[in-house]
């Protein structure tokens, strides 16, 4: 089970730090799939990047909350962005690169437990099918 204390307490540090990770995740979602970039070739004015981030911070924080709708929006957007050429094996790029960024921008803050409980997140959302 996740530690929901550590993910929330990551999220409001970041935030504090960062306002907007949105631009970091995607620099390290980038550096890591050059492919996907050509995905938002339409996206010009940046809604759609800024819409997976705050559905990502949405989805993160009901699982490690009441878990009402995380399993069930991972397993839809999973099979949803297969259709945009995102493999079902790399859909978790995004989380990953989320926690990335995150790990960035906190440093040296950037605590064991941190990394513990993100990666069983990232584990857990790996599961979800």
């Amino acid at each position: 089970m996740t530690d929901a204390a550590v993910i929330v307490a990551t999220l409001e540090v970041v935030a504090e730090r960062r306002g907007d990770p949105g631009p970091d995740i995607y620099v390290r979602l980038f550096a890591a799939h050059p492919a996907f970039e050509r995905l938002f070739v339409m996206d010009s004015n940046g809604d759609v990047r800024a819409s997976m981030v705050q559905q990502g911070f949405e989805v993160i924080l009901d699982y490690v909350g009441e878990r009402l709708v995380a399993p069930q929006i991972i397993s839809a957007e999973r099979q949803r962005h297969d259709g945009y050429g995102v493999p079902e094996d790399l859909f978790d790029a995004f989380f990953v690169a989320m926690r990335d960024a995150f790990r960035d921008i906190l440093g040296a803050d950037w605590s064991p437990a941190m990394e513990r409980e993100w990666a069983g997140l990232l584990a857990a959302f790996a599961a979800i099918r």
